[in-house]
């Protein structure tokens, strides 16, 4: 394959064929020559193979077949099948975006950047103008503003993931720890206004799933303590300094996830204990946003976590 090719990594588990098909037709629609893509289908063991669908698209699609262990085990085989000098993950549910993701290729090629971040919609509309910064490293990036967990969202180069993989016992948030951990180690990263990936809102989504709240915040409480015990052992300054407020910027979204999915104000004490004891809380007295400001300020008082408790549940989930 080309020096600059691209492997798009489809974990597949249940999805209407159709949808399959959208996503790798998005791909096919970028006009990338034979030797500078390749698809590869990682089915996680779904009850009726998508095999005959994806041969009607055809010959050049990489098809492997798996037991059932989750979307980070799909997406960990990829890794270790993929052949191209950058990755990028599609879920089978969502899809590219042509203009804009045409877009992101060309300005990483310019810049020989080794990851390019760009935005998602989830509804059709017109982008005609782009704009992009950096490069700056990963580390930069985390340190000055808060960063999309999701993995879809990241153009990346495969080495600099080496090692690295998603963490197979988590079936919620597994982008959260895996991105963080792949922006430590990246020199140069682009970041773009293109809005290149759409994401479908879905039913079956699994983030859309009422009856997964509970193990998603337990998944989400584990990588919070994950992060934390590497944090702990990084020597670099300014690597932990990243990592720190990513962390509280997890741990805040966690308490207010809570909030909203558990609404026991008596739980959310006991939680809140727990995290003191590991020194997660108080959350750290820095203004990272005014969002993170007014939350820490709030949630260290108890008239204001009980506020908290009563005007969250009232805000419209964001989309």
């Amino acid at each position: 394959m080309k020096a600059s090719s691209i492997s798009f990594i489809i974990p597949y588990y249940n999805v209407p064929l159709d949808m399959l098909r959208e996503c790798i037709e998005s791909i096919m629609a970028l006009s990338l020559q034979a030797d500078e893509h390749e698809i590869i289908v990682v089915d996680d063991g779904s009850e009726v193979s998508p095999k005959d669908a994806l041969a009607q698209l055809g010959n050049d699609i990489r098809y492997v077949r798996k037991e059932n262990e989750g979307v980070s085990s799909a997406r960990n085989l990829g890794l270790e099948m993929a052949a191209g000098e950058y990755i990028q993950f599609v879920d089978a549910d969502d899809r590219l975006i042509k203009s804009p993701y045409l877009f992101c290729i060309e300005r990483m090629k310019q810049e020989k950047a080794d990851m390019m971040v760009f935005d998602f919609c989830t509804k059709e509309q017109s982008q005609t103008a782009f704009s992009a910064e950096g490069p700056l490293s990963g580390v930069q990036l985390m340190q000055s503003r808060n960063i999309r967990g999701t993995v879809c969202g990241i153009l990346f180069k495969r080495t600099i993931a080496g090692n690295l993989r998603f963490d197979t016992d988590t079936a919620y948030g597994e982008d959260e720890e895996f991105t963080a951990r792949l922006l430590l180690q990246t020199p140069s990263v682009i970041v773009t206004n293109a809005k290149a990936y759409f994401y479908r809102l879905h039913n079956a989504s699994a983030t859309q799933q009422a009856e997964r709240h509970l193990k998603r915040l337990h998944d989400t409480r584990m990588i919070i303590s994950r992060l934390h015990t590497t944090a702990a052992s990084l020597t670099d300054t300014q690597s932990k300094q990243a990592l720190q407020r990513r962390i509280a910027q997890l741990t805040m979204d966690y308490l207010y996830n809570h909030i909203r999915m558990v609404g026991s104000t008596t739980a959310l004490k006991q939680e809140i204990e727990v995290l003191r004891k590991e020194g997660l809380f108080p959350l750290p007295d820095e203004d990272y946003t005014t969002k993170y400001t007014w939350f820490r300020r709030l949630s260290n008082h108890p008239m204001g976590l009980r506020l908290l408790s009563i005007v969250i549940p009232l805000i419209p989930k964001e989309r």
